[in-house]
């Protein structure tokens, strides 16, 4: 009895450890897109950042599409270190550093079509196009080391280096931003500033993640550099673990297509209302990633132990997680739900100072309380599927919950107006929670079946 109480406060410390430092390490992450508009919006020419802000958006959603690099490979390199086998480890690695490479040769291939279809996407005029042009040309140079590192971050998640999981957000934050003042303030480069500065620290970042891997985890025998040497090349390259890996990233990708569509279409029909409602929504739109970022930390938890779990073959592990998982919904839930009850008008202050956008911001705000409370499951619960290379439910589950959009994005809107567009995106997350929570028995049987 005693041993199973101490055993469970191990547990307990070093998972809310885990998920306070996911946490942390979530919420640095939109900071390097900030640093670059806030550097070039400080400048004379207001196009600067209207081409930053575009050549931006362009990466923003390309990087936001290929995010299953980290996400798949944090729950296989969660396996293999529960496991304990080396030549799983290593695999673990190579496979998505295999894919990720590809994945970037290919946008530098297509660079100009890519290119060529934002500009007449966004039809923002010649002289900002010209400065996004400039933004882009630099940057996507970086593609191959930004989704590298989209793989090593993965990998390092999934062996519990949280420390080091903190060190590359924070040092590439740092770097950004003394490489943005450097190349703008002092040397006058303008938006070529901005982007090179992004670009270094983007390569620098990446240099680090490997570095941090060759140098292994403290304490543990397992070395990449010694093991690499040892291992099967016929084996790395199976046509089932590699089908497998590309069915796990496919549904990842129809994920995220999902949600960008379902937050294209938000934003496209915010703008329809006019300036004031498409900025208060906007607003409400950056505290609920807010709000996302503290579930997204516990779920990244959630990922990393149940994985661990079910490579040490430990059911008993593996139930504590999912009702921890549970319980974590519930604890964050209501902890947001109270912050934003009582302080949501104070956040909400903090984002503008223009009075018609504050008053509107108000008025659609109970929406953000509600988010707090259904968005729980669709993105703890994500984790628990991600840990387990289960993704099949994740492509179900936002596929199921967007044609709930769909439906009330035509029905709804029309009656209710903008207070119908934030229903229809409650729905949608609220669909999120409940058809991936209807998946986990499906789960649990996937799991024993894989211990036994």
């Amino acid at each position: 009895m005693n041993k199973n109480i101490r055993e469970n406060r191990v547990l307990n410390k070093e998972y809310f450890k885990l998920g306070i430092g996911f946490i942390l390490s979530a919420l640095t992450t939109p900071l390097l897109s900030s640093v670059d508009t806030a550097v070039v919006g400080s400048l004379s020419n207001p196009v600067y950042i209207g081409g930053v802000a575009l050549g931006g958006t362009i990466f923003n959603t390309i990087y936001w599409i290929l995010g299953f690099l980290r996400v798949s490979t944090s729950g296989y390199s969660a396996k293999a270190y529960g496991l304990k086998n080396e030549e799983e480890e290593v695999f673990s690695l190579i496979r998505p550093t295999i894919v990720s490479i590809s994945m970037g040769v290919l946008f530098l291939i297509f660079q100009n079509p890519i290119l060529k279809m934002a500009v007449y996407f966004y039809k923002s005029g010649d002289e900002i196009s010209h400065y996004m042009s400039i933004y882009y040309n630099i940057l996507i140079c970086g593609a191959p080391f930004v989704l590298l590192n989209y793989t090593f971050l993965g990998w390092i998640m999934g062996r519990k280096q949280l420390k080091e999981c903190l060190f590359l957000q924070l040092a590439t934050n740092i770097i950004n931003i003394i490489l943005d003042l450097c190349f703008v303030k002092i040397l006058n480069m303008d938006v070529a500033g901005v982007a090179y500065a992004t670009l270094i620290s983007q390569i620098l970042t990446t240099c680090i993640s490997l570095l941090i891997i060759l140098r292994g985890k403290k304490k543990e025998t397992f070395n990449i550099r010694k093991s690499v040497k040892n291992i099967s090349f016929k084996k790395l390259m199976e046509k089932k673990a590699l089908k497998e890996i590309a069915m796990v990233n496919l549904d990842l990708v129809i994920r995220t297509i999902c949600m960008l569509t379902m937050t294209n279409l938000f934003v496209e029909k915010g703008s329809v209302n006019g300036e004031i409602v498409l900025a208060a929504n906007s607003l409400l739109f950056q505290i609920q990633y807010l709000m996302a970022a503290f579930f997204d930390g516990f779920g990244n938890a959630s990922s990393v132990f149940i994985g661990n779990a079910i490579g040490e073959r430990k059911k008993k592990k593996v139930r504590w997680v999912i009702t921890k998982s549970y319980k974590i919904c519930a604890i964050i839930s209501l902890f947001l739900c109270i912050v934003f009850y009582f302080f949501g008008n104070n956040i909400i202050q903090i984002y503008s100072n223009n009075h018609d956008v504050i008053s509107t911001a108000k008025k659609y705000s109970i929406w953000i309380l509600i988010y707090s409370l259904v968005i729980n499951g669709g993105l703890v619960l994500f984790g628990l599927f991600t840990g387990a290379t289960y993704t099949k439910p994740i492509r179900n589950s936002v596929l199921q919950a967007t044609i709930i959009f769909l439906i009330s994005y035509f029905t709804i809107i029309p009656l209710w107006g903008n207070h119908g567009l934030w229903l229809s995106f409650i729905l949608f997350s609220l669909g999120r929670t409940i058809f991936l929570f209807l998946y986990i028995p499906k789960l649990k049987e996937k799991i024993n079946n894989e211990i036994e």
